[in-house]
């Protein structure tokens, strides 16, 4: 693979990451998200966006070590699984801070965090180096879940 093509792909794997927090971040935390009882171990808003930001830079040089690796003939599956999975994240933040739903915000990440097993799983067989990237991204996830979980709950 030529170093262009190298390149263009690494842009073409982080735009398609970020489109992701794009979606994501046309439904922010506002008076409704100030307003719930949240847990004493609750993360300061300010926290979430560095995090994302460098969870995203991390998801998206993991696709890109796979496609470079093994390409859409090689890996399909699991660059396809990967694009999907970024559907169940954004639709997180439509449906947690958008619809107001902790609920269903709740069911939405749970699928998330199977999809990104199955994804961190696929992506290591084919790059291990794609795969350890990704861990980061399942850790925060699972936080995020019971985060999610408790505030619900604390919210009925």
């Amino acid at each position: 693979m030529n170093n262009l093509k190298s390149v263009l792909g690494l842009v073409g794997w982080l735009g398609i990451t970020f489109s992701a927090a794009f979606v994501g971040s046309r439904f922010m935390p506002g008076p409704w998200y100030a307003s719930l009882s949240k847990p004493a171990w609750n993360p300061p808003n300010a926290i979430f966006g560095p995090v994302w930001s460098v969870l995203y830079i991390l998801m998206g040089v993991a696709a890109w070590l796979v496609w470079r690796r093994s390409g859409f003939n090689g890996a399909g599956l699991a660059l396809i699984l990967f694009i999907g999975h970024l559907v169940l994240n954004a639709l997180w933040s439509y449906l947690f801070f958008g619809k107001y739903r902790p609920d269903l915000a709740f069911l939405d990440i749970v699928a998330l965090w199977f999809a990104i097993v199955i994804v961190l799983v696929l992506f290591w067989r084919a790059h291990r180096g794609a795969g350890a990237l990704m861990i980061p991204y399942l850790a925060w996830v699972s936080f995020a879940t019971y985060l999610n979980f408790v505030l619900w709950r604390m919210n009925r």
